[in-house]
């Protein structure tokens, strides 16, 4: 069975055939395969009145269990202060997180899941659960653990 990216090697293959152009088969693969995860996981967000970044907020507010500083979740998130502060107005308007703010340093807050956050967020996880459990179908679970691990391998590599 082929896929796009063959028809593409197979191009590249005639055009310059003294290339190895077998890493371009797997980044090409990625990055078709992320296009269409996000697109995926994005329908599910959007089902539940969420964007990918708020739910990533929630989520991280969720298992991390105690009051986060902005700083500490944009650092977690890799978005910028100002994406997280917009983010975060949206968040405490729509009732899903509170500011906490300290008793020494007024300027100073850390953010946590209002009960209807918590709500949300846990509705959110398993309609996310599932999702992602449907985007691996084809894998088996040796699979699965093979391209973690794989990927992993490459991430650690970036660091």
């Amino acid at each position: 069975m082929k896929d796009q990216v063959d028809g593409i090697l197979q191009q590249w293959k005639q055009i310059k055939p003294e290339l190895d152009c077998s890493s371009m088969g797997v980044v090409g693969r990625l990055r078709r395969v992320d296009n269409q995860w996000k697109q995926q996981l994005d329908t599910v967000f959007k089902k539940q009145e969420m964007s990918s970044i708020e739910f990533d907020i929630l989520a991280t507010l969720r298992r991390s269990q105690i009051p986060l500083t902005p700083t500490e979740l944009y650092k977690t998130l890799m978005l910028s202060s100002g994406a997280m502060s917009t983010r975060i107005e949206m968040l405490v308007k729509r009732g899903l997180i509170e500011r906490v703010y300290s008793e020494q340093d007024r300027r100073s807050c850390k953010v946590m899941l209002t009960d209807q956050g918590i709500t949300i967020i846990d509705l959110a996880l398993h309609a996310h659960l599932e999702n992602m459990d449907n985007l691996l179908k084809p894998l088996n679970n040796d699979e699965k653990n093979q391209l973690a691990a794989l990927l992993k391998k490459l991430l650690l590599a970036q660091q």
